[in-house]
């Protein structure tokens, strides 16, 4: 479908042509906007790309001149409060999100039946993109047949999953699906998927207009290609399902912080280094809600996939974007990534003619906010333990670690018994102890199959696949009991994982390149960490065979387990149990170490208290070493042949040798072949059974894929703005409450809502799966919002995990069974919160799972932005303290009662007048005493367009009821 529209004012006469490759192009040229007199020299590029978006759907109502004037002349100083409506060029999804967001899509179709509608009207207006990359679960590892293993494992548990994807891909126009086992959803968008420039399809008069490549993206790190120089970012799956179906992303122009980049990362550092770095300086600047754009000569210093790291993180320094311009490099690793000559011609010259080509010589533009850095004093670096802005120089991370532990250690520090700390020395057999203990270990074999019980072979068609999963113990397979070489600070899980690190082949070949030296000194990984290696595309195994550098990584474990999101996002797998049970009898503090972009609490592994990110080649050495209070600097990580101790600097790659391998084992030819058949899928993805038609037909007793219930009884108008009276608080949070504590993710417990509920439906506990792979059934994740084992709610002191007290009784139940008892009695709910409230990734559920739970508003101190968007989305209210004011210094405890508004009606009265008034809302509260009190707080509804969607209930409902009217 054409982005450009019927009827266009073309107020500043933009329209012209530009030939490329011997073909002629329509385009909406900036410089019509300096012959208008508006200078551009000094505005950001990021800027630029949405002041194009704006002038090519201009319309007069939806998109001004006058839009078009205010971004054009945008003040870099002014607080955000000009509202323009942005059109991605495209929407990407991974199936985590995904699936959810189709399925609701599902639901709409049938929805627009029952107001008598066409439900093919219901449809992605432009391409909708969707990468399976969030299901394979690290079962196995450490062995040969770890990827077919859980490749099987996958397969059967997610088959009901797969086949309404595979629906989806034929019921509805502009939906394309990449199958499972390809690679990381945003590094299949940087090396596959991301255009740098779109084209429409020629219009009947053969018409054919370019423009940017935008799009936004059901997952926060969608930000990745912005080292591509494609602007993007995350939103809510509500937000980007709207953005399918043609409705503009509200917006306001926002504040652009310059971040300059000089000289050159010194020798020992990696990108990772360097993306750590940014993030905590960005971090304490404060730039929520604010576009990031690196310039400065130092930015022609780095590799693409280097600014790809940099830009992936986005979400973790808090940005809505952090965005790398379009130049020489661009163009090289579009070339190196198998793009068609006349695609890279296009895209020099449609960005040289719109003056968004970066030379070195390029005025500078004037931002919000600035700051620098010199590369060369970026220094070798981990985060945590529980958070990425948490960087920490990697000579003092024993130090962090011992200064952290007591935090970490939990309600249950009591139950745990002195132990004596033992570090595993390598091949040799030998393991010291900080004392005089030793103990003489057999050398585990690099690549032991371990005790596994046969698995079945996979079939084409309907059948039923039978897997069982390994025996993943300790003992069993290596003859060691781990138990006494565990202790605080032990590594479990070493993961080489997450689109942030994979797709960068520099720090992987760091990684594989360190494996080499260490295998050929000797050394070994104990058998107790969980080593895994899931790499974002299968180019990097490619890349790794032809490099000679796959039989090292094997020998130390880390064999590939699958290609997609794996231990980052939570899919860590179970621990042998051996390892899970020493950790559980002596409440050890146990670490894990990922080359990811995450490690909240209780994301990685619910055994593992404290995460810590770092590069590859880090991953791998702390995999060696065993333990996080391991010294690189004086510890030796063993002994040679010789009896000589090796140290870390002894197998530290150079970065000549990093880009002779990469220079040596990269080309353009890997790219093609891969991505050629990319879309193919294996034989059970080919031969897959799923229902046909253009509503899909439920299964009643599916526990994977479950009708959403938001239309459910909808009329075809929106009832007016009840008022919220005598509000019950389900949970009073602290400080920088994520998604993650918020939204159902990870393993489910069998003692949980969500296990019980499984159970009570037939399904083994073994056959659980995760919260993730189950977002296509809202009666799982409703059962798991706000039940992470991490989660401190005040309202339960001394309490963790998804728990509160019924009032007014004060009964301790699960916040969801709370939620249904509250239910019963008629009682609106709500959520006390501090600052940064849903930070982390962009969850729907974050905001679904609330919305069923009966929450109708939430009071924080501060919001992150997608999940404040999410919240409006879904129809919840999102209050703010004034500043300096908090749950504290209200003296509120969760045991009130909350009445919105001075008088009845005054929200709905508010919302009218499009806050004709002012936002501030007055909040009444009776505490159990009988006690009054009342303080103003901020409606977080900022935009025009959000109150529309919260008068309708939800954006979804706005979007059906548009649909349905026309």
């Amino acid at each position: 479908m054409s982005n450009d529209v019927a009827v266009h004012p073309d107020s500043f006469h933009a329209k012209s042509t530009l030939t490329s490759g011997g073909k002629t192009v329509s385009l909406y040229r900036l410089q019509a906007l300096t012959e208008a007199g508006i200078d551009l020299t000094k505005l950001p590029f990021s800027l630029r790309i949405l002041l194009e978006n704006l002038l090519r759907h201009e319309d007069g109502s939806s998109v001004t001149a006058d839009d078009i004037r205010f971004l054009a002349n945008w003040d870099a100083k002014a607080e955000p409060s000009r509202e323009i409506a942005y059109m991605p060029a495209r929407v990407l999804m991974q199936d985590f999100t995904g699936v959810p967001a189709i399925v609701d899509l599902a639901a709409m179709r049938d929805a627009m039946r029952a107001l008598g509608g066409d439900p093919e009207k219901i449809n992605p207006l432009q391409p909708a993109e969707l990468v399976i990359d969030h299901s394979v679960q690290v079962d196995e590892f450490g062995t040969t047949n770890a990827y077919d293993l859980n490749a099987a494992l996958e397969f059967q548990r997610n088959r009901e999953r797969y086949a309404f994807l595979k629906w989806g891909q034929t019921a509805f126009n502009n939906f394309s699906a990449v199958p499972p086992g390809m690679g990381i959803c945003h590094q299949v968008n940087l090396e596959y998927l991301a255009r740098v420039v779109f084209t429409t399809q020629p219009d009947a008069n053969g018409e054919v207009v370019a423009y940017p490549d935008t799009l936004v993206g059901t997952d926060s790190h969608t930000t990745m290609v912005n080292g591509l120089g494609v602007l993007g970012w995350g939103v809510g799956g509500i937000e980007a399902e709207a953005a399918m179906l043609g409705q503009p992303v509200s917006m306001l122009v926002p504040q652009v912080v310059g971040f300059k980049l000089t000289g050159k990362l010194k020798e020992g550092t990696t990108a990772t280094d360097l993306v750590l770095t940014v993030t905590e300086a960005l971090r304490k600047l404060g730039v929520v809600g604010k576009f990031v754009e690196f310039y400065g000569p130092g930015i022609t210093e780095l590799p693409l996939a280097d600014r790809a790291t940099i830009a992936n993180m986005a979400p973790e320094y808090g940005a809505t974007c952090g965005i790398f311009p379009v130049d020489r490099e661009t163009l090289n690793y579009l070339r190196l990534t198998g793009r068609t000559d006349d695609q890279i011609a296009l895209v020099e010259a449609y960005y040289r003619e719109q003056g968004l080509f970066h030379t070195p010589d390029a005025p500078e533009a004037v931002y919000s906010a600035t700051l620098s850095l010199d590369l060369a004093t970026v220094e070798p670096s981990v985060a945590g333990p529980k958070r990425p802005q948490d960087r920490v120089l990697l000579s003092q991370a024993a130090t962090s670690f011992a200064q952290q532990l007591p935090a970490l250690l939990g309600p249950n520090a009591n139950k745990q018994a002195a132990r004596q700390m033992v570090r595993w020395e390598g091949e040799g057999g030998h393991a010291s102890a900080h004392g005089d203990l030793t103990a003489s270990l057999g050398s585990p074999a690099p690549a032991v199959s371990g005790d596994l019980v046969p698995v079945a072979t996979l079939t084409p068609g309907p059948a039923a696949i039978h897997v069982e999963a390994p025996v993943t113990s300790i003992q069993g397979r290596f003859g060691v009991d781990p138990e006494p070489y565990l202790s605080d600070g032990s590594i479990v899980i070493a993961a080489i994982t997450s689109c942030t690190n994979t797709s960068n082949p520099y720090v992987m070949m760091a990684a594989g390149l360190l494996a080499k030296k260490a295998v050929e000194k000797g050394l070994r990984t104990p058998p107790w960490v969980k080593s895994s290696l899931a790499p974002g595309s299968r180019v990097v195994t490619d890349y790794y065979v032809r490099a000679g550098l796959m039989p090292y990584l094997d020998a130390l474990r880390f064999q590939v387990v699958g290609y997609g999101c794996t231990t980052c996002i939570g899919n860590s797998g179970p621990l042998p149990t051996d390892v899970s049970k020493a950790i559980e009898d002596h409440n050890l503090v146990a670490v894990s170490v990922l080359s990811g972009n995450r490690n909240f609490e209780g994301r990685i592994s619910a055994e593992v208290r404290a995460n810590y990110l770092m590069s590859p080649p880090l991953v791998v050495a702390y995999a060696l070493a065993g333990h996080i209070s391991h010294n690189f600097d004086t510890d030796p990580l063993g002994t040679d042949k010789t009896g000589a101790p090796i140290y870390l600097k002894d197998i530290w790659p150079s970065q000549a040798e990093v880009n002779e391998a990469v220079s040596s084992s990269i080309d353009a030819a890997m790219f093609r072949h891969q991505y050629s058949t990319v879309s193919d899928g294996d034989q059970n993805w080919q031969h897959l059974k799923f229902p046909e038609g253009d509503t899909y037909g439920w299964e009643p007793d599916s526990t994977y894929i479950r009708k959403a219930p938001y239309f459910d009884g909808m009329p075809a108008t929106p009832a007016p703005v009840e008022d919220i009276t005598g509000a019950r608080v389900l949970a009073v949070l602290g400080d920088s409450v994520t998604t993650d504590h918020i939204s159902p993710a990870g393993s489910i417990k069998r003692n949980g809502p969500a296990g019980k509920y499984l159970e009570d439906h037939g399904v083994k506990p073994a056959d659980f799966n995760s919260y993730g792979s189950r977002r296509g059934n809202h009666e799982v994740m409703v059962r798991g919002t706000f039940a992470n084992v991490r989660l401190k709610n005040k309202l339960a002191p001394g309490t963790e995990g998804g728990v509160t007290r019924l009032l007014p009784e004060g009964t301790g139940m699960s916040i969801y069974d709370a939620s249904v008892a509250y239910a019963e009695r008629g009682t609106p709910l709500a959520i006390l919160a501090g600052k940064e409230y849903g930070s982390g990734s962009s969850r729907d559920w974050a905001a679904k799972g609330p919305r069923l739970l009966g929450i109708k508003f939430v009071i924080a101190e501060s919001y992150e932005r997608i999940h404040r968007s999410n919240l409006v989305g879904m129809g919840i209210l999102p209050l703010q303290f004034q500043p300096g004011e908090s749950v504290e210094s209200h003296l509120l405890t969760g045991e009130e009662t909350f009445t919105l508004g001075e008088n009845p009606g005054d929200l709905k009265a508010m919302l009218d007048s499009g806050f004709a008034n002012g936002k501030s809302l007055l909040v009444k509260t009776t505490a159990p005493d009988g006690t009054t009190n009342e303080f103003p707080v901020m409606v977080r509804i900022d935009t025009p367009q959000e109150i529309l969607y919260y008068q309708h209930g939800g954006i979804l409902q706005y979007v059906l009821r548009q649909l349905a009217a026309k």
